[in-house]
């Protein structure tokens, strides 16, 4: 029984190029999408502590705090050193703290994700089967 040496088909560099550019756009896609659609942008509530409230100075950037202090703002001495080290005011610090991150799970979102990587998956096995019985076929037939 005589065998043949498999020789697979050979790919152009332009197909090559074309296939590591659509990959790379399909990456950067997957990644952006999300946060392009407003799907996993974290949301920031200001929540003030009680106590504590603001006006705006006149040039509208600056705010005039009332009743800050850093216990107000739940920091011990520890946290206000480090505060301090970096850097920070009282008043500085007071704009991070009370804009604290929500980090919602949005139940569609995931399960859209996971839809479309099972679809990723799937079509991958499928192709992958068709060749691999192209590849069978063309060197036991």
């Amino acid at each position: 029984m005589a065998t043949t040496t498999y020789i697979p088909p050979k790919q152009g560099l332009f197909g090559q190029l074309f296939d590591v550019g659509f990959l790379l756009a399909l990456v950067f896609a997957s990644l952006f999408l999300p946060i392009w659609l407003g799907i996993a942008v974290p949301s920031r509530v200001e929540k003030l502590p009680t106590g504590v409230s603001y006006t705006m100075a006149a040039d509208k950037t600056t705010k005039v705090w009332k009743g800050l202090t850093w216990e107000s703002l739940g920091q011990n001495p520890v946290m206000v050193r480090q505060w301090k080290k970096l850097g920070y005011t009282k008043e500085s610090a007071a704009d991070i703290i009370t804009m604290p991150f929500y980090y919602d799970v949005d139940t569609i979102g995931v399960l859209v994700t996971a839809a479309v990587i099972l679809g990723y998956f799937i079509f991958l096995m499928v192709m992958s089967g068709r060749e691999y019985k192209q590849v069978i076929a063309e060197k036991f037939d």
